[in-house]
């Protein structure tokens, strides 16, 4: 009985991949629901059937390969879309990794008691309405009206891209109905950072992933003349927002080493030369992986946001448009892996994320499990995404190993 992957096979599936829906830049956009998305789920389905396994997809346009058993299911995988001009393996590798580790099973006839499921999640990069969408309706934890008032990062609604496809807002709804018991679910993810590459370690063992709330802000000040309106008499927003940015950064660095404030997206108005800002817009990503330390956070900046609008004469408002809480794996997860690992001679670490991961939404139903691999130079979401083939070769063969254990 031979329990290693067919390497070859799985570079192969991930090239194969990677050329849907690649830029002409080199990148790779794929978001969910659009044509390349469409043709790379079909790619998927086609190549889970080739395997000899049972495919099938629920209401919200998750993927399934199963090998049928008794008892709660064990389940492998991650997603395939895409951030727009992204790399080739964030996401890819844990779906085609879950792929080849059930083919071999099946191949090598090696015994297993209960079932054995590889999961291909929809838009886990957020392009439609937040993140997670496949996984949070998988769990039951998507909110009808997020699919029917929000709006998706290409300006329209979910309903207008729906209508390009099977699905609808009720199926989407309906997903965690057909799902089946999980007894456990594991995901291969690269690392997005540069720790498993500085430590010189192929494996990264996660024991927590970073909760997240992600917000749209805004300063409301009063635009006016920039060569006749002194400072002192000035109501200048970008100012404003620049004053809570320094004064948030360090105060989340200084409090909460660990936890992190970053503000992406800012749109200031009415954006001209000679006008002092009347208004920005502006993005706020909050992460940790404490919820206590997240809610102490977000009370200091909201305070920290209304004494400089105060001083500045400015309002502030914000709208919580996501919100993840910070969760721990599965200690009977870790202790399986770290086994074989040591069996395997398989240099791993414990390692914190501070993304988030499809893994952190199942954590709701079930234990979870994940295995960072290094990316070169903790480069992530870019056509400069790049992986060693030995350590994905490492982790799937983990992997592997695990599935066994836990399907025996």
């Amino acid at each position: 009985m031979d329990e290693k992957i067919n390497l070859e096979r799985l570079k192969n599936n991930l090239k194969e991949l990677s050329e849907i829906g690649k830029d002409p830049g080199g990148g790779i956009s794929r978001p969910s629901f659009s044509k390349a998305d469409l043709k790379a789920r079909q790619w998927l389905k086609d190549k889970i059937s080739c395997a000899g396994l049972c495919e099938s997809q629920d209401g919200a346009g998750n993927i399934f390969g199963t090998l049928e058993g008794k008892g709660k299911t064990i389940m492998a995988g991650s997603h395939i879309d895409t951030v727009m001009n992204g790399g080739m393996f964030d996401g890819s590798i844990g779906v085609l990794s879950a792929l080849e580790c059930l083919q071999r099973i099946q191949e090598e006839n090696i015994k297993h008691t209960k079932p054995l499921s590889m999961a291909s999640f929809t838009d886990e990069e957020g392009n439609l309405v937040g993140d997670f969408l496949g996984s949070r309706a998988f769990t039951g934890s998507l909110k009808r009206e997020t699919l029917e008032k929000g709006r998706t990062q290409f300006g329209t609604s979910l309903k207008n891209i729906l209508e390009n496809t099977e699905f609808t807002i009720d199926s989407i709804m309906k997903a965690s109905k057909q799902r089946p018991q999980i007894e456990a679910f594991m995901e291969i993810h690269i690392e997005q950072g540069p720790v498993l590459e500085t430590e010189d370690k192929s494996i990264g063992i996660v024991e927590s992933i970073a909760g997240k709330n992600y917000w749209t802000c805004v300063f409301q000040g009063q635009a006016s003349h920039a060569g006749t309106t002194p400072f002192e008499l000035r109501h200048d927003a970008f100012l404003g927002l620049a004053d809570f940015s320094l004064k948030g950064t360090h105060y989340v660095a200084k409090e909460h080493y660990g936890s992190l404030l970053t503000i992406g997206r800012v749109h200031i108005h009415p954006g001209s030369f000679s006008i002092v800002p009347g208004r920005v817009d502006f993005s706020l990503d909050l992460r940790s992986q404490s919820k206590e330390t997240l809610n102490q956070i977000e009370k200091k900046l909201i305070q920290l946001a209304e004494d400089i609008s105060v001083s500045r004469g400015l309002h502030f408002d914000y709208k919580t448009i996501d919100e993840t809480n910070p969760v721990k794996t599965s200690p009977r997860l870790k202790k399986i892996m770290k086994k074989y690992c040591e069996e395997l001679d398989y240099p791993f670490i414990n390692i914190n994320s501070g993304a988030g991961h499809d893994a952190q939404i199942l954590n709701s139903i079930t234990d979870i499990g994940m295995i960072f691999i290094p990316c070169e130079d903790g480069i992530s979401h870019s056509p400069q995404e790049k992986i060693n083939w030995k350590d994905l070769e490492k982790a799937t063969n983990l992997l592997l190993k695990t599935l066994i254990n836990l399907s025996a």
